[in-house]
């Protein structure tokens, strides 16, 4: 998947894709899902359920907002262990 068709995912396309048979799939594709922690990945992909039942905007615009800083934080964490790792192989 091309990355910059990810961060271009807005509300309107959200709303559009849970109208898909396979909205759940498609929608935790699109916000990347598998770059966040197991943890985090999981509760978004509870998040996206709930948001495809409802339809709400607000949750379209929360879970656009949680899965990014999700992902940044997951990416933030292994270049501080990979940092780490490079420290004691070097010591």
């Amino acid at each position: 998947m091309n990355p910059k068709e990810n961060s271009e995912i807005s509300v309107h396309t959200l709303l559009a894709l849970r109208q898909e048979s396979d909205a759940l799939r498609v929608i935790t594709e699109k916000l990347r899902v598998k770059e966040m922690g197991p943890a985090d990945h999981i509760r978004t992909k509870h998040e996206v359920k709930a948001f495809v039942e409802s339809g709400d905007v607000k949750a379209a615009e929360n879970l656009l907002k949680v899965a990014h800083e999700r992902r940044a934080q997951h990416q933030a964490e292994s270049i501080k262990q990979t940092q780490q790792q490079g420290q004691r192989m070097s010591q």
